[in-house]
């Protein structure tokens, strides 16, 4: 069954007492005040706490979270994976995206991230209903569909482990 997991990109700490899902990715130009807080509340309750954008990694290192996901683009994949792992130390999560092309998806699967992130808009939404159903049938890396827009129906229609949208 699909997992959600919601993407914050604004301080605001209204829901802070009902997280509700196993995890969250925060965006690291978020205060660090306000991460801190929200990882710690996370951990009380087992939750995973991931950070995106720039300067990711650098969040993730000084504010104790779960992991990453990132953009590498297409070039050196490899070698970048291996700094990035290095850098974060065991037991982080990094999810990878990709662009919405099956030979990308091959090569950032061979870097053996966490997951991979399909991005996915409404326009070009059955393209990438294709891609995300090829994807699950030969691969056993897990895939999330990053919803670019709002109201695209992808839960129960792509063909991913999770699902990663904008908390309301």
């Amino acid at each position: 069954m699909q997992k959600i997991i919601y993407r914050i990109d604004e301080e605001n700490t209204a829901f802070l007492n009902a997280l509700d899902e196993e995890c969250y990715v925060l965006n690291a130009a978020l205060s660090k005040d306000f991460c801190l807080k929200f990882i710690n509340i996370a951990a009380k309750t087992d939750k995973i706490v991931l950070f995106y954008g720039e300067n990711a990694v650098e969040k993730c290192l000084e504010c104790k979270g779960d992991g990453v996901i990132v953009d590498f683009g297409d070039k050196d994949l490899k070698n970048k994976m291996l700094d990035l792992r290095k850098k974060l130390g065991k037991g982080k999560f990094i999810g990878l995206f990709t662009r919405n092309r099956r030979h990308e998806s091959m090569l950032v699967s061979e870097v053996e991230p966490d997951f991979v992130i399909f991005k996915v808009w409404n326009d070009g939404f059955e393209n990438i209903k294709e891609l995300t159903d090829w994807y699950q049938e030969f691969f056993l890396i897990q895939s999330a569909a990053w919803l670019m827009d709002e109201d695209i129906p992808a839960a129960g229609t792509l063909q991913t482990d999770f699902i990663i949208k904008k908390r309301a």
